[in-house]
């Protein structure tokens, strides 16, 4: 492969969040990825820092997929005078149009809540973006089909496949001048209950993998976990709440409370999904299932996210979520976010984890410097809102559920390319994960593993790439 250009790190390396990579061929500027810093207050701190290039000088961005440290950017590089095309799939689009209001608009409430009560060191706090950067920046979605070969910027294009983490995510193969980059975006598992499985990465010279859980393998017990769990709340009164991510662990999560009722594995007790957010991407879901979506496996029906009307509750407005509050007997509630960093969860948290009758399931990964974390790692008391509240509830980490592939299917999709690249390229994982993964990919597969320091620009060149600075 000639010279074909530069591969810049302004995410995502020594780090699982915050992806963004630059691709340079001296005439295009792309960006892979526009993600939010998250967890670490000094992670945070980042997404207040300009991006390393100007967002003026930005041809194109190319999304993964919607979550938040992929997508949660996009606005800031608007405000910056980004103006270009953002190319994405048709269900990355409908979830990231719904996660950047829900964004902007929790930023909005937390800053206005910070002046009010003064918790905030700043005198003035004030939001990354609000709803009408959202806005200015909706115009530039342009939506493409898995498979189809785009032109995104003079002398580079784009084909996207379906990466299996989330509706409409996916793997990108960038073809830059003679050269060929795959990046994995946040992969999926074979496994995974509605989406397909992602397939082989098309041959590549070089390949940027993603290693959240680069150093471990996924407990395959998520199933009898949880019903076990439930059914100890249920009997000691007490209520379940599981922070889970709006966008598709929610859906999971039905998924297993819908086939664990039917089997009588867990006692038929109200259900309440209390975030907006959730219940949007529910509703994006619901309607992918109904089209028969690219990604969507086939065998899944339509009604496969339908529950009796009885038995789930929607809280759609503040005044249904309050109404939780007054909850008493044995239910579940199902809340936003992930990670319990904001949103309707934290108020739920505040007012059940100081009562041992209770259960907090976290079913995902919980990154470094979130609540979630401090809970798996055992916390006994929480800051929420300025105040300091007891953990007395039981707390479990149901990694099961999981959306990520673990350590051995990254290594499996990376074997699977029948033209192995010259260098792989470890990136969006915790430094003891990605080094895991990456001495694998040089033990087991016998290829060139990089971890790439924050900043770091490698040049896209002969069949192995070399270091540019």
């Amino acid at each position: 492969m000639d010279a074909n250009g530069t591969l810049t790190f302004l995410g995502a390396a020594g780090t699982v969040t915050g992806s963004k990579f630059l691709v340079d061929d001296g005439r295009s500027r792309v960006l892979v990825d526009a993600g939010m810093f998250q967890g670490l207050r000094e992670l945070r701190r980042r997404n207040w820092v300009p991006l390393a290039v100007p967002a003026s000088s930005l041809d194109a961005v190319v999304i993964t997929h919607a979550h938040l440290d992929h997508t949660g950017y996009l606005p800031a590089l608007v405000r910056q005078g980004f103006r270009g095309p953002v190319i994405l799939t048709r269900g990355t689009a409908e979830l990231a149009e719904l996660v950047l209001r829900d964004s902007a608009k929790i930023a909005q409430e937390d800053a206005e809540y910070a002046a009010s009560t003064g918790y905030s060191k700043h005198e003035k706090p004030q939001p990354l973006y609000d709803l009408d950067d959202v806005e200015a920046l909706l115009p530039q979605l342009r939506m493409v089909d898995f498979g189809v070969r785009t032109v995104v910027a003079h002398g580079i294009e784009a084909t996207l496949q379906p990466a299996g983490h989330i509706l409409g995510s996916a793997s990108v193969l960038m073809e830059v001048g003679g050269g060929r980059l795959v990046l994995s975006g946040d992969l999926g598992r074979p496994n995974h209950p509605l989406l397909v499985a992602p397939p082989a990465p098309p041959p590549c010279e070089a390949l940027v993998i993603e290693s959240t859980y680069g150093d471990r393998d996924h407990d395959e017990g998520g199933l009898d976990a949880l019903a076990e769990i439930i059914v100890e709340t249920v009997q000691r009164r007490g209520i379940v709440l599981v922070p889970a991510f709006a966008v598709d662990r929610t859906e999971v999560i039905l998924m297993a409370l819908r086939r664990l009722t039917a089997e009588g594995r867990i006692p038929g007790v109200p259900i309440h999904v209390d975030s907006p957010m959730a219940l949007g991407a529910l509703r994006i879901y619901r309607e992918a299932l109904d089209r028969g979506d690219a990604d969507v496996r086939p065998e899944v029906g339509p009604s496969a996210l339908d529950f009796d009307r009885a038995v789930l509750t929607e809280a759609r407005t503040v005044e249904q979520s309050r109404a939780l509050n007054a909850a008493t007997g044995p239910c579940i509630i199902v809340s936003a976010s992930g990670m319990a960093t904001g949103g309707r969860v934290v108020h739920h948290l505040k007012r059940l984890a100081p009562d041992g009758r209770n259960s907090i399931v976290l079913v995902g990964y919980q990154a470094e410097g979130t609540r979630g974390r401090d809970l798996v790692e055992g916390a006994r008391m929480l800051k929420m809102h300025g105040e300091y509240v007891p953990v007395r509830a039981q707390v479990s980490h149901v990694e099961g559920f999981s959306v990520h592939a673990d350590a051995d299917e990254l290594l499996r999709w990376i074997a699977s390319d029948a033209e192995q690249p010259d260098v792989v390229y470890v990136v969006h994982g915790e430094p003891a994960a990605s080094r895991v993964l990456a001495d694998r990919v040089r033990d087991e597969l016998g290829l060139l593993a990089v971890i790439p320091e924050d900043g770091e620009k490698v040049r896209l060149g002969t069949r192995a790439a070399v270091s540019a600075t």
